[in-house]
Order: structure tokens, then sequence, then C-alpha cells
């Protein structure tokens, strides 16, 4: 009888081979899109399913959970493995973006199954700034609706170009040929229209199975590829508009005296020792000495390679700057055309100073200008002065400092970035960069040779900026006037800027919406920083209802120039007073968007001086602020 010999170094040699298919198999990142109800889940769960990526404890747990939160009845429900949440378990929807892996003979995919109710838009937005293909669901017994479409703009506006319909559910409608046709020609107008270059349509059932892995048998009118045959054989130009070396700096490593590197991920071109290179925005230059990887030097980093480049000399490059060659560098500029999807309930004013995020830099950026507003069904651009949740608009950026950029177009690395409330650190709006403005390029500071010093110097006297904030009525005009009068009786250089003067003249074409409030107190800080530039000291008397507008003018000026004087006097007190009548107008219907009864009031939280001024004179509170000031 024949005896069989186990051959173990056979083994080992296959599972390296498996291992090092496995590695060399091409990776495409996928979003699943669509409204609420179209199978999003579902479909991902049955690829999961289908590709035996799921282990027993996993089925064994799929099944339980289909019997208590299921809702096929009992039978498996293949969104359960993908809604984590125990809120989207309880609900059957998708909340937040879920993240999967699953891999076939030919490809590796990652996939984002993402949320389709419009308030999870953000979540959508955010698994679609990485996709390179999305896969659109379609209910075909509801046809295209208005999630289709914004997913599908912000799909467009976010570089992906390959999109998958997937009309789903085709067993519910008889797998009706037409059905599918016409929805099919209805979303290609859509997607055209939205700059989505090549869709391909599949019908589906995710449910059961029909052309999701596998070709169908019930729909023999279809003789396209399977939903998973489509991702396997997609080919995306991931090298389009790529044209030379990009590197944004994440971390400068100092690790000892003899090192210094510049550590990041390639995003585009490649680059070796000797090559030239440039730091943007800078602009300095220098030469590569070594790529340095934790497995050691590489002759050569190309697109996707995380490294550290040690150049030949010294040079002063920080986190967030962008190492390229000089022969194909991107563009620098501190003023923009940009899309933003506006993702806060909070709505996006002009003029509102935000944190804008591009890559490793953190820059102050504000909207001047609303160009437009999408319409995502009509694709009708419309006026419009704010945007709200989920809006997308066409806008003009203005940046405190140049960036290193290049058009979302050519590289969403470079030209991708999200804005951040200053207050709050939430995120509130993603958007590309279009182009920059050329208005940038012919504005240059002009050099004087008499500066700050020299006119305070003159005069005798530190300048500052004394900011009075309040309700209407609570006594800063009052305050600030006397604080002038003393200040001036000092021999000190002064000016006072107060609210209802101002509006006369600087801000006579503003009103009292909050986009105007806004930009009544951008114009006015603008105003008193030129003030304390000339030497004086400037007192601003301003409801300024909002932290964020304080924040800003705050900005504008150096340490210790700038001092918020909040007069603290309670609602009732003021409309008490109500030295114009504003407060009975504004309770009688015949004011609208006053601060205090329909506009909020927003407290300071850290003002340099704080004047509680029930039961105290007023010029005891100036005073007070006379010290302050002084150092009294």
């Amino acid at each position: 009888m024949a005896v069989g010999h186990a051959n173990p170094q056979g083994a080992v040699t296959a599972i390296d081979d498996y291992l090092e298919r496995h590695e060399t198999k091409s990776l495409l990142r996928v979003i699943t899109c669509g409204s609420v109800d179209d199978g999003k889940s579902t479909l991902l769960g049955r690829l999961l399913y289908d590709t035996k990526l799921l282990f027993d404890d996993q089925l064994a747990a799929l099944e339980d959970d289909s019997l208590r939160h299921g809702t096929q009845n009992g039978e498996l429900d293949f969104a359960l493995l993908v809604d984590g949440l125990a809120a989207e378990q309880e609900q059957g929807i998708t909340i937040d973006v879920a993240y999967r892996f699953f891999s076939t003979d030919r490809r590796k995919f990652i996939v984002a199954d993402c949320p389709g109710h419009e308030q999870y838009t953000r979540n959508m937005a955010t698994g679609a700034s990485t996709a390179e293909v999305a896969i659109v669901l379609v209910d075909a017994r509801k046809g295209l609706l208005t999630q289709t479409r914004r997913h599908t703009y912000i799909c467009g506006l976010l570089g992906i170009r390959h999109v998958v319909l997937a009309v789903n559910k085709m067993d519910l409608v008889g797998y009706a040929q037409n059905i599918f046709r016409r929805i099919e020609s209805d979303y290609r107008v859509v997607a055209a229209q939205m700059g989505v270059a090549q869709v391909t349509a599949v019908p589906l059932s995710a449910l059961r199975g029909e052309n999701v892995s596998r070709r169908s048998t019930m729909m023999g009118w279809y003789n396209g590829p399977s939903l998973l045959e489509q991702l396997e054989t997609v080919q995306v130009d991931r090298a389009a508009g790529k044209p030379g070396f990009r590197m944004p700096v994440q971390w400068v490593c100092r690790p000892n005296q003899n090192f210094r590197g510049y550590a990041g991920q390639v995003v585009a071109g490649s680059i070796a020792p000797g090559d030239e290179v440039v730091a943007l925005p800078s602009g300095v230059r220098s030469r590569v000495a070594r790529i340095v990887t934790a497995d050691g030097d590489l002759p050569r980093a190309a697109a996707g390679d995380a490294v550290a480049i040690q150049l030949e000399d010294e040079r002063d490059i920080s986190r967030g700057d962008v190492i390229a060659s000089t022969s194909q560098p991107p563009q620098v500029a501190d003023q923009f055309a940009a899309h933003l999807l506006w993702m806060d309930a909070a709505a996006l004013l002009p003029g509102r100073p935000y944190w804008m995020k591009i890559g490793a830099r953190l820059v102050t950026a504000q909207v001047t200008e609303i160009k437009h507003r999408v319409d995502v069904n009509t694709q009708e651009k419309r006026p419009a002065t704010r945007l709200e949740l989920n809006e997308v608009g066409y806008c003009n950026l203005g940046l405190d400092h140049a960036i290193a950029f290049e058009p979302y177009a050519e590289s969403r690395e470079l030209g991708g970035f999200i804005l951040i409330d200053r207050q709050t650190n939430a995120t509130v709006a993603a958007g590309t960069l279009s182009f920059a403005l050329r208005r940038a390029d012919n504005i240059h500071w002009q050099h004087t040779d008499v500066d700050r010093a020299a006119r305070a110097r003159i005069k005798g006297q530190t300048p500052a900026c004394l900011w009075f904030t309040g309700l209407s009525g609570s006594g800063k005009s009052a305050i600030a006037n006397v604080v002038e009068r003393r200040l001036h009786a000092m021999g000190y250089h002064t000016y006072m800027l107060d609210g209802d003067n101002v509006r006369h003249g600087l801000n006579r074409d503003l009103g009292f919406t909050a986009e105007d409030r806004v930009e009544n107190i951008r114009r006015v800080a603008e105003v008193a920083r030129l003030m304390v530039d000339a030497g004086l000291i400037v007192m601003v008397s301003f409801i300024s209802p909002f932290r964020s507008e304080r924040g800003m003018a705050r900005a504008l000026f150096g340490e210790g120039e700038f001092h918020e004087v909040f007069v603290d006097t309670p609602l009732e007190v003021c409309a008490q007073r109500d030295p114009k009548g504003l407060y009975a107008k504004a309770r009688a219907g015949q004011i609208h968007n006053f601060t205090g009864i329909d506009s909020p009031y927003e407290r300071p939280e850290q003002p340099e001086l704080h004047l509680e001024t029930p039961g105290a004179a007023v010029e005891e509170l100036a005073q007070r602020v006379i010290d302050t000031l002084l150092g009294g």
C-alpha cells in the first residue's frame, strides 16, 4: 500500500504565492450612495456574503440579528452586516459612514456605505472625498429622487467620474425592462449635467442576489456585466492631471542635530536624490540629499510613498508647506473661486472668519462673496446671500496667508479643503478650489517709511482699540463717550466709532440681517485697525452680537492692542430704558432681527473687562476702563 508524504515546503510556497498575488492586486475605493431605503447597506452586505468574507460567528450573529432587528420577515437581512450602530439597527437606516474591505481574485476593494438621509449629507461627502467609483442606488419603484440628484452632484463635485447606476429592487417590479430603461435614460441626463463622464447601469436585486456578484437568470434582456464584474474591470485613470512631484509636509522630524527631514506622502510625480525642489509658498529652493523610510533609503519615491526627505542644506520649511519639482511647481495664491457644500445648521455668512484646512495647512478664510447657489435638482444658478444646511454654492474665498494649491480637478490633495468653525471646532463645509482670482496678482502691500511705531511715538502714547459690546441700551456709547472725553483731557489722541453714527455713512447700505451684521462689524474692525495703525486710541461702540465677528476683529490687532469691554446690562433693564423706542417696536413686530428679541446676543466668554452696569454710575465704569487701559 502506497503511503503519501506531506509537502510542507509546497504548502509554504502556495501561501507565499497567494500573498504575493494579493499584495499586487489593484485597490479600488468605492462609495455607495443614493436616497434612504434604496438598499445600499443590503447591497454591501450581499457582496460580503457572496465573496465568502464572513466568518461562521458573523453568519451566526447575522442570523440572530435578522430575527431581532431584521426587516425581511426572519430571512437574512444583509444590511445588518454594515449597520453597526444600535440606532441604525433599531431604525433600519444608515447614519454614519461604514467602511468595509473585501477582495476577489482580480481586485481589492474598500467600500464606504454612506447614509441616504438628507441630514447626514455631510457623512456622504466624507465618503465621496476619497472614492474613485460611486455606486448610486435607485429604488426601481420610485425612480430618481432629490437625494439621488444631490448625491450625484456631490460625486461630480468631488471628482468621481465613474458611476455604476444600480437600479435596485427589480424583483418588486417584476424585473420589468421598460422600468429599468426609463430610469437609466433619466439618470444619464442628470449625470451629464453634473459632470459625471461614465455611467454603467445595472438592474439588480440586492436582497435576492440578482446581478450582484453573478449574472441574473431573471433578466435575460440584460446583456451587461453584474455589479461585481463591473467593479472588477472598471479602469480608473489615477495619473490624470498629475504633472510633477508634489509632497505636502506633514511633519518636520529632527531626531538629532545631524538630521532634519520633511515627512509626508508623495501625492504626485516622483523624486530622486539630486533633484532640485522648491518649497511653497515661500519659494525657497534646494536639492534632495536623501529619501528616508523606516526600511532604509530609497533611490526614488513615487506617488503613494510615505517618506522623509532630507535636503542638501538647511531651509525654513514647515508643516503644511508643499515640496514640489522646480520645473512644474503648483500655484500660490490667497484668493480663490471655490465650490462649497455647507454642512452646518447655522448658515454660512459672507465675511465671517473660519479656519480653512487644506492638507496639513491651517489658515483663516472668509467667504468674501457668494456668486450663486446651485439648485441640485435643476442645476439652476440662483442668487444667494447665505448658504443653508446641505446647500452648494460657488463662492470667492480670501485667506490671511497664501497657500500652494492646484485646482481640484487636477489634484484632490492640493485642491480640496474643509472649513472649521473657530468657536466650536466643528467642520462646517467641504470645498473644492477652482482657480486663483486674478485680482490677487494685482494687489500688493505698499511699503511706507512712516510706520505704526513712529506714529505712536510722535503722539507719546500706546495705540489701542477699546471694543465696547452689549445689548442696545446697555450704556456702551455713554461709557465710551466719557472714556474718550477724559482721555482727551489728559492729552491722548483718540477717536470714537459709534454704531449709529457709522451707519449714516460708511455702512449706510447695510441692513440688520445676519449677513449685514457680519459685514457691518468687518468694515468697522478694518477701520479701527487703520486708526490704531495711525497711532490712535480708538473706542468702538457696537452691539456686535456674534462671538465670531468679535474674534475676527481681535485677530486684526497685535498682542495687547485689543480690549474687549463687555457692558453687561440685563435685557429687561435695557428694554425699560429703551431710549430710542426700539424694544417696543421689536416686540410689536415692527422691527425684525433685533438683538435680544428675535436675534441672539452671544455673551463674551473672556473679555478684558466685564462691566456690570446695574447700580453703577457711568463715570465709575468709565474710570475702570481707563485704569485697565493705562494700567492704573
